[in-house]
């Protein structure tokens, strides 16, 4: 009798809230979608040469073989394909992505081992790209960012189905390092610095919030602290990137120092206001990857420190709005889902803006909604879709105060009690 009410002013509690999705985080990140569309117009003809016409000097487009707005074009479509995937994530039941868990672990290290095999470096110092020939939007994928989106399912799932195990040392840490390697090293072989750090910090996260031992996290950070100072020692290109960000010098800065001294004077030349669209100087001669990983560097210099700032408080709005909505979440799988999809995003901007800000060696990340890069949108979209949905089943609405839903979670605590 007892459980039967339970249940039923459980029920009564969450029917609510399955009306509407959290409609500020939905318009938050739409804002830093359109924010991306025209920053890419701004500064991305420079690279759409590069790409349409390499060895044309800029600016060339009154050349009949240049696109001047390739990147833009490509970044458009793919925007609104990721649109189209974060809307139909979105429908999705949350609790589809826990029957679908196990597939997604095999597509994710399928994909992971096949870029040792005929992956490409494009240009890069790692080997981190598929290529597919023949779509012109979307000309090569990236499996690390694949990756990303299914250790958050496997691992919400996993940690859901194990979570009497999860404080001891044999059935909660050594399984959740098994399979955060499974993730992690594959990345960090590529070798791929950004990700690596993403990967890892989506796994402790999850981790964390389904109980972990603090004293297992430990233990596991310093293995990873041991592991990865290892890698980086014998890698030559990351053992430069983070000998020239702990002793910047003269002798670096046309190498491995290039991109963040670029950086630090396109933010500083912008001062409080900008220079005002397509007038930053940066993005055409001197700072490198302008549209991908150093986005907020290049937009800094035209948008100015106040925008750019409004743009940092978008992204902490979007993690509050995410650890508020797994607060609320109606199950426990639904709640690591949101958690994970949330530290994702959250690691992977906080990555980015110290990169772009030299407080961070290199890494090539890209800035989540805004730069240029069709892996990452797409699957960050997803994930968003997927937050979206959790939303709309949320125990209380996390954007309404809801005095009633309190009163009635109350009531029902009361009811257990008896």
């Amino acid at each position: 009798m007892r459980d039967s009410i339970i249940s039923y002013a459980n029920h009564m509690q969450l029917r609510k809230s399955y009306n509407s999705v959290d409609k500020l985080l939905l318009f938050t990140v739409l804002g830093l979608l359109a924010l991306g569309i025209v920053m890419i117009a701004s500064i991305g003809v420079p690279k759409s040469i590069q790409l349409s016409a390499p060895g044309i000097a800029y600016p060339a487009c009154e050349s009949a073989e240049v696109q001047c707005y390739l990147v833009l074009k490509n970044h458009v479509i793919r925007v609104i394909l990721g649109i189209g995937a974060m809307f139909l994530a979105m429908m999705i039941p949350y609790k589809f992505w826990r029957k679908v868990s196990l597939p997604m672990l095999g597509i994710s290290l399928f994909l992971l081992i096949g870029v040792f095999m005929f992956g490409n470096a494009n240009n890069t110092f790692a080997q981190s790209w598929i290529n597919l020939p023949n779509i012109p939007f979307l000309n090569s994928v990236q499996p690390a960012e694949v990756a990303k989106l299914g250790m958050v399912v496997y691992f919400a799932s996993w940690l859901h189905e194990k979570w009497r195990e999860i404080e001891t040392f044999e059935g909660g840490f050594i399984p959740f390092c098994i399979i955060a390697g499974l993730f992690v090293f594959p990345v960090m072989l590529q070798p791929d610095l950004g990700s690596t750090l993403v990967l890892a910090t989506i796994a402790v996260g999850v981790y964390f919030a389904a109980g972990a031992n603090l004293k297992h996290l430990a233990l596991g950070a310093l293995i990873a602290v041991i592991v990865g100072g290892v890698i980086v020692s014998n890698t030559t290109y990351l053992q430069k990137r983070f000998d020239a960000f702990l002793s910047p010098g003269i002798e670096c800065r046309e190498d491995f120092c290039w991109q963040t001294e670029q950086a630090k004077i396109a933010i500083g030349s912008g001062g409080f206001f900008g220079k005002g669209l397509t007038q930053g100087i940066q993005k055409s001669y001197w700072l490198p990857q302008a549209t991908d990983d150093f986005i907020f560097a290049a937009s800094a210099e035209e948008l100015g420190f106040v925008r750019t700032l409004a743009i940092v408080v978008a992204y902490l709005f979007i993690a509050i709005r995410g650890f508020q909505i797994a607060n609320y979440a109606p199950d426990r799988f639904s709640q690591l889902l949101a958690v994970g999809i949330t530290t994702w995003i959250s690691a992977q901007v906080v990555i980015n803006l110290m990169v772009n800000t030299a407080l961070f060696p290199v890494t090539g990340i890209t800035l989540p909604f805004v730069s240029y890069g069709g892996s990452s949108m797409l699957t960050t979209l997803v994930g968003v879709g997927m937050l979206l949905n959790i939303s709309k089943h949320t125990q209380t609405h996390a954007y309404t105060p809801n005095r009633g839903g309190h009163r009635r979670t109350r009531n029902a605590a009361r009811l257990y009690r008896r």
